[in-house]
């Protein structure tokens, strides 16, 4: 199947073909071929054609008429096409060549009838359609422009990666180095490090998971192992300790983290002061499962270990951290750690529910800490939980939205701002 091109169309419309013009202009007499450029919109063409056909001559700037065609075959058999009729394969090839019509396989003529038989109207217009023209003879139906489309779901991160990535820019820019490590822990960094008592009632099972694999973890270098039980059995120059005999097999236990202080804590044996350092990790207790309590959730740790830092510098970075996070309004109450003195815990002003929240807490590493790892300058500490920031988001009433109840809606319909 053939169709006339755009050109052809043109062609067929003005029954006049670019070399039939130039003939016209030229018969009573030769002409410039300076003028017949102004006057002949397609004037290389019509030379062309023209000299292929023996019509014209060139000379001495000047184009003369050698003879007048008494027809033009192109334009018959544009008519037949138009007509749908098809001439002979001489004439096809010559108006192929001369880009004035254009060959249509049968498959594509089959499928763009198919797309329209039987049909009033049609909702689609195919690349069938419009290189057969079909689409000229149906009717489309109307498109409704104020209508819903389909709701498309792209993959976008989760609601907590959107914080944790907001959050690690943010100390990060404060110049913060994030420290990772392993969710098994032994009981030696999870708690006696932190001058945790081996009989504190945190350590039971109704409050920490143990594993049964591995059986026992290993222990750093008995130099640290060594200050730890002084600390928790003697104490120093100026504690007393806790005064009972500390069980090595006991710091050996295996636990799931219950917060990511083991891992900051850790960092003391590891840098050499100034530095600052954070993590945001997974930790697990063992919890009742309600709307605001779930064994398995992320915090946020941070420390700062350098000469002259004090309590104001501590509410300092938390303002700051807190500022950043957009709250406007942040204050402290007195709070008490095991392993902090002093002790804070910082709130927010929610605003939709007007009231102040409770945030995390923080204070000043005891010496019973530090001393042990061989830092002997103060060192900030903070503990903020992840969700608790991510729940003050008024659509998020269940922290179990984010991990146990698998809301897609919320997942998929709720809007981060990015930053």
């Amino acid at each position: 199947m053939y169709k006339l091109t755009e050109e052809g169309k043109k062609y067929l419309a003005e029954k006049e073909l670019p070399e039939k013009q130039l003939v016209k202009k030229i018969q009573e007499e030769p002409r410039e071929i300076q003028e017949l450029e102004k006057e002949l919109e397609n004037f290389d063409i019509a030379v062309n054609w023209a000299k292929k056909k023996d019509l014209i001559e060139i000379d001495q700037g000047k184009i003369k008429l050698l003879k007048e065609p008494s027809n033009y075959p192109e334009e018959e058999a544009l008519q037949q096409i138009e007509q749908g009729n098809e001439p002979e394969p001489k004439s096809i090839e010559k108006l192929l060549k001369r880009n004035l019509i254009k060959e249509i396989r049968e498959n594509v003529v089959k499928k763009a009838r198919n797309q329209i038989e039987g049909k009033k109207e049609i909702t689609h217009l195919t690349p069938e359609l419009i290189q057969t023209e079909l689409w000229e003879e149906t009717k489309f139906k109307k498109y409704n422009i104020k209508a819903l489309g389909k709701k498309k779901h792209p993959a976008k991160k989760h609601i907590l990666t959107h914080y944790i990535n907001k959050i690690r820019r943010i100390f990060l820019d404060m110049g913060f180095q994030e420290k990772t490590g392993s969710y098994v822990e032994s009981s030696f960094w999870n708690f006696d490090a932190l001058y945790t008592a081996q009989d504190h009632p945190v350590r039971e099972m109704q409050d920490t998971f143990f594993t049964k694999k591995p059986e026992k973890a290993e222990l750093p270098g008995q130099s640290t192992v060594k200050n730890v039980k002084k600390m928790h059995e003697e104490g120093d120059e100026e504690s007393k300790g806790w005064g009972y005999e500390w069980s090595e097999e006991e710091a050996k236990k295996p636990v799931l983290r219950t917060h990511t202080t083991s891992l900051t804590i850790k960092a003391l044996k590891e840098i050499e002061p100034p530095a600052k350092i954070f993590s945001i990790g997974r930790v697990f207790r063992n919890e009742t499962i309600d709307y605001s309590h779930i064994p398995e959730f992320a915090q946020v740790e941070g420390i700062v270990a350098a000469e002259e830092m004090n309590f104001k510098n501590l509410l300092g970075y938390l303002e700051e951290f807190y500022n950043k996070m957009g709250f406007e309004k942040v204050r402290f109450r007195p709070g008490y750690f095991p392993y902090t003195e002093m002790s804070v815990e910082p709130e927010v002003y929610y605003e939709p529910k007007d009231e102040w929240l409770e945030m995390g807490g923080s204070g000043i590493f005891r010496p019973e800490v530090t001393r042990p790892m061989g830092i002997d300058v103060p060192v900030l500490a903070w503990g903020l939980g992840l969700e608790r920031i991510a729940m003050l988001d008024p659509d998020i009433t269940d922290i179990r939205d984010f991990y146990c109840k698998n809301d897609l809606e919320l997942l998929r319909n709720k809007q981060i701002k990015l930053e």
